[in-house]
C-alpha cells in the first residue's frame, strides 16, 4: 500500500459510538501498537447522520489514509504493515 503524502499519513481512525464494547476492546488493543507511530482519532458515529447510515452496526471500522483496514476486530498484522512502512520505521 502507498502511503499517502499527506497529513493522513501520520492518523489513524476507528469509527465508533459510546457504549460499544467491541470498540473499546479495538481501541485498548490499537493504542499501545500505534503510540508514538501515529495520531488516534475516534469519531463517533451518532454525531453525523451520514455516518450512522454508513456504518450502522459495522462498528467499530478501523481507517487509514482512507482505506478500511479492519472492522469489528483488530488485524494487528495489517496495523503492523502499515507501521512498517512509516518513514523511520
Amino acid at each position: 500500500m502507498a502511503l499517502p503524502e499527506s497529513r493522513e499519513a501520520g492518523r489513524i481512525r476507528v469509527y465508533s459510538r459510546p457504549g460499544c464494547h467491541l470498540c473499546e476492546l479495538l481501541i485498548d488493543e490499537l493504542l499501545p501498537l500505534i503510540r508514538g507511530h501515529l495520531d488516534l482519532e475516534v469519531i463517533d458515529i451518532d454525531t453525523r447522520p451520514e455516518l450512522t447510515i454508513q456504518y450502522g452496526i459495522r462498528i467499530p471500522v478501523v481507517e487509514y489514509a482512507g482505506r478500511t483496514i479492519c472492522q469489528h476486530h483488530l488485524d494487528g498484522a495489517a496495523i503492523r504493515s502499515i507501521l512498517s512502512k512509516l518513514p523511520g520505521s
